[in-house]
């Protein structure tokens, strides 16, 4: 099931291909969608040629560069003559873990289409070491304020790959995404059931409540003896 913003891409995309000509030898056969982190929605198509020609979601990310977007937050491609949502080529998925790691992709799923973090379509991919893509912490939209007025500093997080420095905190309101920009100051790996109602205060309850909403909310299974990574954050626009 896809979240509203994410439906808008994919309406932005389905939208688009309906509309590239359908001919013998076309040379536009899909067409993609990329979401900024203001919530931004910038289109692409590919342009088929035997020296190898670009695909649509590279298009898309040329064109949101040149409109001068933020921080990719959301990625989909759709194909032509009714092949629905496709999964970004080998290509493809380098250059977003290159430049967008903590994208969103949309891709085909089981019980139709879903959504995967940009890292989990590469694994093991090759990273150049001096690069610094720009780095995403997402929040619930319901989080805006207390972290806007600097109430909640940390967050509790499992199987992400975030590292210290600068970063957009992105809430994810289902009209349009709003963001601040911010920096992670620590990622502290623990154990779930170590945690403390110390830590658990940055984030505005106490431990016990913090292991239940962890559970409840987002991370159905997870267990005490799981390590999950504590981050300390802040917001720069002070």
């Amino acid at each position: 099931m896809l979240f509203p913003a994410e439906q808008r891409i994919l309406d932005a995309a389905t939208e688009l291909v309906a509309r590239l000509p359908d001919t013998p030898y076309a040379l536009h056969t899909v067409a993609a969608a990329a979401m900024d982190v203001e919530g931004n929605i910038y289109t692409g198509v590919n342009v088929d040629h035997f020296t190898g020609g670009p695909c649509a979601e590279v298009v898309a990310l040329g064109v949101a560069a040149t409109g001068g977007s933020g921080p990719i937050a959301e990625m989909v491609a759709v194909g032509n003559e009714g092949r629905g949502v496709l999964a970004p080529c080998g290509r493809c998925r380098q250059f977003l873990v290159d430049q967008h790691p903590d994208c969103r992709v949309i891709v085909p799923g089981q019980h139709g289409p879903e959504t995967v973090v940009a890292w989990d379509l590469l694994p093991y991919a090759y990273q150049f070491p001096d690069a610094a893509p720009p780095r995403l912490l997402r929040f619930n939209a319901a989080y805006w304020q207390a972290v806007h007025d600097g109430v909640k500093t940390a967050t509790t997080r499992f199987g992400e790959r975030l590292r210290v420095g600068q970063a957009t905190l992105l809430f994810e309101f289902d009209e349009r995404y709003q963001s601040l920009p911010g920096a992670i100051e620590a990622v502290d790996r623990v154990r779930l059931g170590d945690i403390t109602d110390e830590m658990a205060a940055l984030e505005g309850c106490t431990a016990d409540q913090l292991r239940t909403a962890l559970r409840t909310h987002y991370y159905p299974g997870i267990t005490d003896a799981d390590r999950v990574d504590f981050v300390r954050f802040r917001t720069t626009n002070r």
